[in-house]
């Protein structure tokens, strides 16, 4: 029988780009935003302890098309609520432990501090929603919305909390072997974690209703996520909903911010056919 020509069409791959971060300080901001309107970024996860969220706030406030998510913030970082509140989690600045292992097995263990975590995630949630921005996405700086204790939490309250999108960190790691070279080691315990935490985590997301990529790319690379890096990941991106997520900076990672404005990626996605999407858009 002859051919009749016909040829099914692939499944469609749309990726969302976000930047952690956004917040943190001015250089960061200036990035998100330029890498928005000049490049394929497309969210970005807001810090709302960090030292520049109101200049981040206004700048996204004039960009709706950019998707504004929560990066929750408890380890690295400043809280929202005074020391008094919380004793356990800060120090005498307000600040979380430096040290994310060991903050980690405090949560974990010490369940006298669950109730303190609860009242700084709510607060987080609640100074985002007062900025009258509309909740794109959750994650956590470090990942650590996916730390066992932290996302018993956010699963509790996923309904008053708004939580409708949350990243399911799980970078590919054979891709990722085929994409990047060095720090082997490093980026098989990261994959390993992050593969058994994200496993625990997608039945309570389903039975939830919350909504997440199939894959998440960005994590093995760990502030390396440049412009050669993104020409090898695009033509790779598996079918479906990926997102892609970066730290551009104009002054420490600048080579993150210069890649998500490259004209060559740019023109990589248009060619290939890449729908650029946020979390929302899911």
């Amino acid at each position: 029988m002859a051919s009749s020509g016909f040829q099914p069409l692939s499944p469609p791959r749309r990726l969302i780009v976000n930047a952690d971060d956004f917040g943190r300080s001015s250089a960061i901001n200036q990035a998100v935003i330029r890498a928005h309107r000049e490049g394929i970024l497309t969210t970005a996860s807001l810090m709302v302890g960090g030292a520049a969220f109101a200049e981040a706030v206004a700048l996204a406030r004039t960009h709706p098309r950019l998707g504004v998510g929560l990066h929750l913030t408890l380890v690295r970082g400043s809280a929202v609520l005074p020391r008094a509140e919380i004793p356990g989690l800060v120090d005498a600045r307000g600040e979380f432990s430096r040290n994310p292992a060991g903050a980690g097995f405090r949560y974990f263990f010490r369940r006298r501090l669950h109730g303190q975590l609860r009242r700084e995630i709510h607060a987080q949630f609640a100074k985002f929603r007062a900025t009258g921005l509309p909740l794109d996405h959750v994650n956590g700086h470090l990942h650590l919305h996916l730390h066992p204790t932290i996302f018993r939490l956010l699963m509790d309250d996923a309904a008053p909390l708004g939580i409708q999108c949350l990243r399911l960190t799980s970078d590919p790691f054979r891709l990722n072997l085929r994409l990047a070279s060095g720090r082997f080691f490093s980026r098989l315990g990261h994959a390993v974690i992050f593969h058994r935490l994200a496993a625990r985590a997608r039945p309570a997301l389903a039975r939830s209703g919350i909504k997440h990529p199939r894959a998440v790319f960005g994590l093995l690379q760990n502030a390396r996520v440049d412009e050669a890096y993104l020409q090898r990941l695009l033509p790779q991106l598996p079918a479906g909903e990926s997102e892609l997520y970066s730290h551009p900076s104009l002054d420490d990672f600048k080579h993150e911010f210069d890649a998500l404005v490259s004209p060559r990626v740019r023109e990589q996605v248009k060619r290939l056919g890449i729908e650029l999407i946020r979390y929302q858009d899911l």
